[in-house]
């Protein structure tokens, strides 16, 4: 892939992930003026973590970074990429099918391992009821994301990046039809779920289809590549495991306080917009970029494009953990303060999603460093620092919530990113060239935290001018909208000021012809 055309794909994943992001923001404000925080909105959010937790873990984060790589690889080199797609589809299909029968009988079981704080409580029993309808979602999910895999490969980014905005609109309409129509609010969202998966499923399989891969599914076989596959996938699958035992232990910290699961929820969506625009678009790009680069043996390459990518996801990334430390209370009273959300539900979630905002740069972070291992085929040594990240967030959530309640689960999830990181960036020290950072990336950097940091004492003071305005309910939003607009105009110009980034930049991306 040809740098400008790697751009393209940060762009183009970018801009969709924004309108899924913006459009589940909307779903979320919504949802939570509809339920509120009380049992039916902890139930819900509990039903729908659950497929959402085992998507990660078997789908677009275990097992495709151990799919994508080896895809890419035969796509490149003319090796039946399509059979081997087929393969795995029918392979992860069968064990899916095998997850999803399972997790109907144990339903009980699992809701116990996500909030056994609900047990001996109307939560309980209703998020046991949720989470059976919603479950079947991991089916349709985890195989679109396998075809999204295949697009990716292909260098086809648009449609896989637009498939979470089905679920989304299909949120919002059930959101719009539940009070014409009568429907409970609650059991409109949860129905919704599977139906947004089989849609998701549909839009992906056409465009791979389209795109000359045909996912068609075939009696599973246990091919030479697909052993290869569960053997590189299995680590990779452990560490999916361990990053879903740290939100387990947020959840159960979370589920023993009063409405604290869905303060929390509520405080993850926020910071999820600037993380899935940045992080998720480079990840899902870079991976397969990579992967080609070091098998064609282009070192330099491979380098340009590691750096650019960590070099456009801090300059984005950076004044977005700031903002979200300095004006978490504006963000959350104007996105969700409404109907059944009230001021002291803004105050607890402000609060923890300033706490999520000192770890935003290390999630995204994470999401450059852990290319540089799968593109190489090494998802065992993730593992063993996901292990330690997991020990870590334990030790402060558990540790530390009888002393700051329930704040301790999103310290624990921000303290465990970091370590993560660092044990990532030291594990690179073996990669040669390809890891190193460049001098333009050594040289910005500063640059970029100064940029922000002036970004963040305007707005903080602006802020503090707009404090009226921002408790009208008439005005509220125009006050938010010239915040956000103030920031970003003085972050731009401050960056451009110090060097920290050039017009160029924006016209030519990551351009360095090959």
């Amino acid at each position: 892939m040809k740098p400008i055309r790697l751009i393209r794909g940060f762009l183009t994943v970018g801009g969709w992930t924004m309108a899924s992001r913006v459009l589940g923001l909307v779903r979320d404000a919504w949802i939570a003026a509809a339920l509120g925080t009380g049992p039916v909105a902890q139930a819900f959010i509990i039903a729908f973590s659950l497929p959402n937790m085992f998507r990660r873990f078997f789908a677009e984060g275990a097992f495709n970074m151990a799919f994508v790589p080896m895809f890419a690889k035969r796509l490149q080199g003319g090796e039946d990429a399509e059979g081997f797609a087929r393969d795995a589809l029918s392979g992860l299909a069968t064990v899916l099918i095998v997850l999803t029968l399972a997790g109907q009988l144990f339903m009980p079981v699992l809701v116990v391992a996500m909030a056994s704080g609900y047990v001996g409580d109307e939560r309980f029993a209703l998020s046991v009821d949720f989470g059976r309808i919603a479950f079947p979602y991991i089916l349709f999910i985890s195989l679109a994301a396998l075809a999204s895999g295949v697009l990716n490969a292909t260098g086809r980014f648009a449609a896989a990046a637009a498939a979470p905005v089905l679920l989304n609109l299909l949120f919002l309409a059930a959101l719009a039809l539940a009070p014409v129509l009568g429907w409970d609010s609650g059991r409109a969202l949860i129905w919704t779920v599977p139906l947004a998966g089989v849609a998701q499923l549909a839009l992906v399989w056409v465009s791979a289809a389209r795109a000359g891969i045909r996912l068609i599914p075939r009696r599973p076989r246990l091919t030479p590549d697909m052993r290869r596959l569960a053997i590189i996938a299995f680590p990779a699958m452990l560490t999916g495991g361990v990053v879903q035992v740290n939100l387990l232990v947020g959840r159960q910290v979370a589920s023993y306080f009063d409405r604290a699961v869905a303060w929390l929820y509520n405080a993850d969506r926020i910071y999820q917009l600037p993380l899935g625009v940045v992080a998720i678009a480079i990840g899902i790009v870079l991976l397969p970029d990579l992967s080609r680069r070091l098998k064609a043996g282009d070192v330099v390459g491979s380098r340009h494009s590691y750096n650019r990518a960590t070099e456009f996801a801090l300059f984005l990334t950076i004044p977005a953990a700031l903002a979200l430390l300095v004006i978490p209370g504006p963000l959350i009273s104007v996105l969700f303060e409404r109907g059944a959300f009230t001021a002291a539900d803004s105050r607890q979630t402000a609060l923890a999603l300033a706490i999520y905002g000192l770890g935003l740069p290390a999630f995204v972070l994470q999401k450059t460093l852990q290319p540089l291992y799968f593109a190489r085929e090494d998802t065992a040594t993730p593992f063993r620092y996901a292990l330690t990240a997991m020990v870590v967030n334990a030790a402060v959530a558990i540790g530390l919530a009888p002393l700051i309640g329930f704040s301790a689960a999103a310290l624990g999830t921000t303290v465990a990113a970091w370590v993560m990181v660092a044990q990532l960036r030291a594990g690179t020290r073996g990669m040669g060239e390809a890891a190193r950072s460049d001098e333009r990336l050594r040289r910005r950097l500063p640059r970029i935290l100064a940029a922000a940091v002036v970004m963040a004492a305007t707005v903080r003071g602006l802020a503090h001018l707009l404090q009226v305005p921002l408790g009208l309910a008439g005005h509220r939003y125009w006050a938010l909208a010239l915040l956000v607009a103030v920031g970003a105009a003085v972050y731009l110009a401050a960056a451009r000021f110090l060097g920290a980034f050039r017009l160029a930049d924006l016209r030519s991306g990551l351009a360095r012809q090959r």
